[in-house]
């Protein structure tokens, strides 16, 4: 459970997000750990990426759905996949980042969407 305003409502079109999502980008909210309650269990990845720095996801043990992830360097906020919201349609993406590797036929779109190369 998440209370208050997000930080960040993202999507992100690199190709570590696009593997881990299975789809073309992923779509995350980033809200301060301290506004976020997690319950039940949940399984841990861990990656390294590009940058050399490691991000923790979280998965459902059961399903395998995406649930969460924290940055080791920014373990101050914590991203919730958009889908895993009871109303997953309730955010819009403010910022797109690492569109160098976004796909010709995605358009993100929106009043005020920062766009990042």
């Amino acid at each position: 459970m998440a209370t208050g305003e997000p930080v960040r409502i993202s999507v992100c079109h690199c190709l570590d997000c696009k593997k881990r999502s299975g789809s073309s980008f992923a779509a995350q909210v980033r809200f301060p750990a301290e506004q976020v309650i997690t319950e039940g269990s949940s399984s841990e990845f861990a990656h390294q990426g590009d940058s050399g720095k490691t991000t923790r996801f979280h998965f459902c043990p059961s399903c395998g759905a995406g649930l969460f992830y924290r940055h080791d360097d920014a373990r101050e906020t914590i991203a919730i996949a958009m889908g895993a919201f009871d109303d997953p349609y309730a955010f819009s993406p403010t910022v797109s980042v690492w569109e160098e590797r976004k796909h010709e036929w995605v358009e993100i779109s929106g009043k005020g969407v920062e766009h990042s190369f």
